[in-house]
């Protein structure tokens, strides 16, 4: 089944991706009330209407498009987290981050984004990477490469010599062993910052303006659709202790993700200096 649907006409994923956002998400951008804003778990952690809205559009689109499939999305885990669960099951599972970047967002700034990946037992299959202020859609099919805005897009290796561009988890919200990894970064030859919206890091990756990401969480929803947009675009990745990340969770946390393979090691070094 999910070998026929790839095969198909994938237009239909996309289209139902950007109608999401134009009738959920654009129309509150610069425009949320107060009330439209919940913290979770935290003043870093928050949640708008655009968000819930938004996750609830997909789920009904994109499980009406591949019948049989579930969704695993981040507002759901949020009220149940058994719903987790199906990554690890048998049925084809939407991976969906409705607003990635929400303080971007809530801020009114462009950086943020939706975040759909289409996954099977634990592979990732297609992701679809919208940012919607800035109407850009960057896409990735397992084995058929990374595009953006219809253009394939690779994401090349770094200069030789050049310092490392890298944007990593923020420190303040890590504990103390991964900030101690994640401070290897803090070393020459690698410039390191906070990270914004996770799928738009990925995605400058991907496209060769940046030259990895670090971060020390696993939720599915920030990373499969960034994930398979990196490797696809010729990119790699790799955990801590330098297997694949996988979506089901168990990694050894920080993990990266480069434009090449030397990058990867480099940045899983400096990592493991930390550590």
């Amino acid at each position: 089944m999910i070998d026929d649907f790839l095969a198909g006409d994938l237009t239909e994923i996309e289209a139902a991706v950007r109608a999401a956002a134009a009738a959920e998400i654009m129309p509150r951008y610069r425009q949320l009330a107060a009330h439209e804003i919940v913290e979770k778990n935290g003043p870093h952690d928050l949640v708008t209407t655009a968000d819930r809205l938004a996750e609830e559009h997909l789920t009904a689109s994109l499980t009406r498009l591949l019948p049989g499939s579930v969704v695993v999305g981040e507002e759901a885990v949020h009220a149940d987290p058994k719903v987790y669960d199906a990554l690890g099951g048998d049925a084809p599972v939407w991976i969906v981050d409705p607003v990635d970047g929400t303080r971007q967002f809530v801020r009114g700034e462009p950086g943020f984004g939706t975040l759909v990946a289409l996954a099977h037992r634990g592979e990732l299959l297609a992701s679809w990477t919208y940012a919607a202020a800035l109407d850009e859609m960057a896409i990735a099919v397992r084995g058929r490469g990374a595009t953006l805005d219809g253009k394939a897009i690779r994401s090349g290796s770094p200069a030789p010599g050049a310092v490392l561009r890298v944007a990593m988890s923020h420190p303040d919200y890590t504990t103390d062993d991964q900030k101690r990894a994640l401070m290897g970064l803090r070393t020459e030859g690698i410039d390191a910052r906070p990270c914004g919206s996770a799928g738009l890091e990925y995605l400058a990756v991907a496209r060769g303006d940046q030259d990895a990401v670090a971060f020390n969480w696993e939720y599915a929803w920030d990373h499969a659709a960034g994930l398979l947009l990196v490797t696809e675009a010729g990119g790699a990745q790799a955990t801590l202790s330098g297997a694949p990340f996988r979506i089901t969770g168990g990694n050894a946390l920080p993990f990266t993700a480069a434009r090449d393979e030397a990058t990867a090691a480099r940045i899983r070094q400096a990592l493991g200096a930390g550590a």
